[in-house]
Parts: C-alpha cells; structure tokens; sequence
C-alpha cells in the first residue's frame, strides 16, 4: 500500500447502494475498485459450500487466506462489480439473504478481518482505488484522503431490498426484512473488532431520499472540492 496513491473509501450499513455508488465513481475517475464486502460473503459463501461452522475461526481464517477472488466490471450501466470466485461468477449467489446473514456473522470473527486486511491493501494500486465496505476508512485505509459515509433509513432500505428480491422471484416479506437490516446494523456497529461507525473525518450523505444518480453527482461534487483543496 503507498500513501501516494489517492484512495476514496465509502463506507455504511447495508443496503445503502455502497457498491454502486463505489463503482460507478470507479468508472468516472478510472480508478481501481475494491467491494470489500464481497470479500466477507465470499468467506461465507466458502464457508457455506464446505461445511465450515460460522463459529470456527480458524478454518474461517484458511478459507480467508486461500481465497480466489476477483472484481469485474459488470457490462452495461456502472453497478456493483461481478465477482468472480475460483474463475466463476457468484455475484448472485453473494448478494443472497442467507449469504449476507452468514457474512455479517463472519465479519465479525478477528482471525477472518486479520486475514483479509492483507488482501485490501492490496487493492490500492494507481491511479487510485475507490473502496467501499464497513471499515474502510476507520480500520483499513485510515489515510484515505476522501471518506464518505452513505447511510440511509432502514425502512428506505428494506424497500430498496424487497424491490430486488421482488425481481429475483423472492416471496420475502418487507416486515421480515425491516428486522433483518436492524439486526444486521445492531451486529454491525456493536461488534468488538473494527464496529460500523463513520470516520471521524468522513462526510455523511443519507440517501433515504436520494436516487442512485443523486447521490452520484453529490459525492462527485465532494470529490471535485476535496481535488481542489490539495496541495499541488
């Protein structure tokens, strides 16, 4: 990792449109792209396709270390990355329910984020890395000279949530999914390594009442001002 290279980090619970907005700003600066919460679902995915317990830290910790896992570009509009694992596409199967239930159980496992954060350094690389995840800015790129915080109600996001599920053939219920993101944020921001909290130094943007481009245009607007205010 070299402090030289501009990073962005965009951080918030889920359900906020962190991924699309990481890479749509990805495409607009061409920067590198890392979805560090796809890294934690695929450990859980692994996880889940092998038998391993979500209360095994270190075959959790194996699994974190053997990863093979790798970004695209999706065709078409910017949007959350494919994710590609061992060479194949699990995007869909990562944004799952029981996939997101199972990766915010091991996020929270110590030996799992010791063995990532290797890993997420290793993203940064020039012209410059857009990163977004829960601890971005807090825990992984503390040097991160633009942080945002993107958060929204969760009512807003369940809804957001049960229109994708909706489209997907999902019979979920909104009700169960306003508890699943409470329970989700609770875990989330209460967990003893690295909880979801914003940077001291970050700029929150709450998009309960924002669409995808609003928001967009509004954390280019950061960028454009933050570009303006560093030292030549």
């Amino acid at each position: 990792m070299t402090s030289a290279i501009p990073v962005i980090t965009i951080d918030g619970p889920s359900g906020t449109g962190k991924g699309t907005l990481a890479a749509a700003v990805a495409e607009r600066l061409g920067y590198q792209l890392l979805d560090s919460g796809a890294l934690y679902r695929a450990v859980a995915l692994a996880a889940l396709d092998t038998g391993v317990a979500l209360e095994d830290a270190p075959a959790l910790a194996r699994l974190a270390t053997g990863l093979d896992i790798r970004f695209a570009r999706a065709p078409g509009p910017p949007g959350p990355p494919l994710t590609l694992l061992d060479g194949a596409d699990v995007t869909t199967r990562l944004r799952g329910e029981a996939c997101g239930e199972a990766a915010s159980r091991v996020a929270a496992v110590p030996e799992v984020r010791a063995a990532l954060l290797a890993r997420q350094h290793a993203f940064c690389l020039p012209p410059g890395l857009v990163a977004d995840g829960r601890d971005m800015g807090t825990v992984v790129f503390p040097q991160a000279g633009l942080k945002v915080y993107l958060t929204a109600s969760v009512d807003a996001r369940a809804l957001r949530r049960h229109k994708q599920l909706r489209e997907q053939g999902s019979d979920v219920t909104l009700a169960d999914l306003v508890a699943t993101i409470a329970e989700r944020d609770r875990r989330d921001s209460t967990r003893k390594v690295a909880p979801l909290r914003p940077a001291a130094d970050a700029v929150t943007i709450d998009s309960t009442g924002l669409d995808a481009r609003g928001v967009l245009e509004r954390t280019m607007q950061l960028v454009e001002a933050h570009r303006d205010q560093a030292p030549s």
